[in-house]
């Protein structure tokens, strides 16, 4: 059982999702006690696909998604890192230019006029990601593409994309492995870049990245335990994929059932 405790008071979309918690049971689920007592300041999202190519459009669509929605529920561009190859909405395959569905109604374009991209195409890579999370980007790049959060941080890191026992695949070029993650969360606590940390992971065996994991303040949810698949939801005749992951189908089905005003605890 997870032994987080969450401040009643807390009611943005960190909270909403930490719900999730108790919405996924079936799922991978793992956590760890955060004995500190510092109050919560901030919210940030850091969003990524790690796949690219016209058969995993739904990867994007995952994540744009997730985007759309963590910014319906109040975390604003500012304060999102948003990592994808950004190669769907002008494919040559794509029926629909400019657009990106997560059903096949086509009734909400997930690519509109206010997608923000942080890293773009062959930018999405390990280190860039691990720079992401722990701070330690070269001097030239911009504040737009750092996470500055702080002690007082809630963060939502959400990832999406091909992996395996303790992998995930970056653009089938490289993996980040469970022990990479881990260091990356240890580098983040001793820094004092968060004050909870929710990992969401849909992915096959997605529970396995969480296996290294020691710091405090973390909860993690995955789409599949050590052994499982995570499979898409629905295929899309016209555009001729799946566009969407069955877990985050649920999970978005979960979100907009609530607005950003809502006030709940994991306990409740």
């Amino acid at each position: 059982m997870c032994s987080l405790k969450m401040d009643s008071t807390m009611n943005s979309t960190f909270v909403l999702c930490f719900l999730l918690f108790s919405t996924y049971l079936s799922y991978g689920v793992a956590s760890s006690s955060s004995a500190t007592t510092t109050m919560h300041t901030n919210n940030w999202a850091v969003l990524v696909c790690t796949s690219r190519f016209w058969f995993n459009y739904r990867h994007m669509a995952n994540t744009l998604s997730l985007y759309r929605t963590v910014k319906r529920l109040g975390i604003p561009d500012e304060r999102i890192i948003l990592m994808l190859a950004d190669d769907m909405a002008c494919n040559t395959r794509n029926k629909y230019p400019a657009q990106v569905f997560n059903n096949e109604n086509h009734r909400l374009n997930l690519y509109g006029d206010n997608v923000e991209v942080d890293y773009r195409g062959y930018e999405v890579t390990v280190e860039n990601f691990l720079r992401v999370l722990t701070g330690r980007h070269e001097t030239a790049v911009p504040r737009s593409k750092r996470l500055l959060s702080d002690e007082g941080s809630h963060i939502l890191l959400y990832m999406t994309g091909h992996g395996g026992d303790e992998f995930l695949k970056f653009q089938d070029s490289e993996e980040l492995q469970s022990h990479d993650l881990a260091d990356a969360v240890k580098q983040m606590k001793e820094k004092r870049r968060f004050k909870e940390l929710l990992i969401m992971v849909d992915t096959c065996q997605a529970a396995t990245l969480f296996s290294q994991l020691q710091s405090p303040g973390v909860l993690t949810i995955g789409s599949s335990m050590k052994g499982e698949n995570s499979y898409s939801h629905h295929l899309d005749a016209d555009v001729g994929v799946s566009v969407i992951d069955r877990f985050t189908f649920y999970t978005l089905a979960f979100f907009e059932r609530v607005n950003m005003y809502d006030n709940a605890s994991l306990g409740r």
